[in-house]
């Protein structure tokens, strides 16, 4: 035999028994935002379905900080063996681009991730309190424009998914708003219904039970249809805003340099938890139907979906 069909024969050997012996131990799945957001909810049920796969606990750990920017570079910076995977939502393609947008070197870039699935992709909606003179985006626009900058929103953190949808709406309607950014959309919310702010940019699931249960008021949708959830609930481009479009979308990842074969049994295992009725209704029951999409079509939606973000956080600009 010769030497390159020894070696070939050794590599083959070793990556068969890797992928035999991962997991050995709990894996970490990283989010990076307080509980009560996408992530989160998205998050927990997938680790309880993925440990009957992988045989091995799953375990959730909320690493919040810079709108979700430090849970995700400390993935980025983590031992590329699949024991820390990271549950990301749209933002981990704007933190890059906005870091250099105010002269900073990145904390990561999305090269540094290896896509493993997409779980769910949802429009975000814009909400309110209930009690809110704001009944329509009429009167919020018109509200907007009498009083500039005075309207005030939460987002969760400076460049965020919240916040970069609720510029897109700014910049078409032609109103200047005040951001408050927080730690998550979990506190986001939090603030929406203590009063500290007048509204918010949400994704569905993170919304629908305050709205369905008559705390929080919804105007309209970021998305090309309506939501099957908020049948009544138009969208901005039904409202005249034709470029008015986000979607908050929620994925793991894996850092990159993982073997392959483990990265196999991270798809698999998805593939796996995605297709279980039981977590099928929990995100239904939560707003946030499955979107599911497995590695190769993961990073292609990923790839178009950043760059129209990174077009939006530049028009953005520096935030002082």
């Amino acid at each position: 035999m010769s030497r390159i069909a020894v070696v070939v024969f050794a590599w083959f050997f070793s990556q068969l028994a890797l992928a035999q012996a991962y997991p050995a131990h709990p894996i970490t799945m990283v989010v990076p935002f307080p509980p009560g957001g996408v992530a989160d909810i998205v998050g927990r049920p997938l680790a309880a379905m993925m440990e009957k796969s992988l045989k091995q606990p799953v375990v959730i750990v909320n690493r919040t900080g810079a709108g979700g920017a430090l849970g995700m570079r400390e993935v980025a910076r983590a031992a590329p063996d699949g024991y820390t995977v990271l549950m990301a939502l749209s933002s981990i393609s704007i933190f890059p681009v906005s870091e250099r947008v105010n002269g900073k070197q990145p904390a990561y870039e999305l090269k540094d991730f290896a896509p493993i699935a997409l779980v769910t992709a949802d429009p975000t909606v814009l909400v309110v309190r209930a009690d809110s003179p704001y009944k329509t985006v009429k009167d919020f626009v018109e509200a907007a424009k009498a009083r500039p900058g005075k309207i005030n929103y939460s987002s969760s953190g400076v460049y965020g998914t919240l916040h970069v949808a609720m510029e897109m709406f700014a910049n078409a309607a032609g109103v200047q708003l005040f951001h408050v950014p927080y730690g998550g959309g979990g506190p986001a919310i939090t603030a929406l219904l203590g009063g500290q702010v007048e509204a918010s940019a949400q994704g569905p699931a993170a919304a629908i039970g305050q709205i369905r249960a008559g705390k929080m008021r919804a105007l309209a949708g970021w998305g090309t249809e309506r939501l099957k959830l908020l049948p009544d609930l138009p969208t901005f481009k039904e409202l005249g805003y034709p470029n008015v479009e986000f979607y908050i979308w929620a994925g793991l990842f894996a850092p990159k340099g993982v073997p392959e074969p483990i990265v196999t049994r991270l798809r698999a295992a998805m593939r796996q938890a995605m297709s279980d009725p039981a977590v099928i209704r929990v995100f239904e029951n939560a707003g946030s139907p499955p979107a599911y999409q497995d590695a190769p079509d993961f990073a292609r939606f990923v790839d178009a979906d950043s760059a129209r973000l990174i077009a939006a956080v530049r028009k953005i600009g520096k935030v002082e």
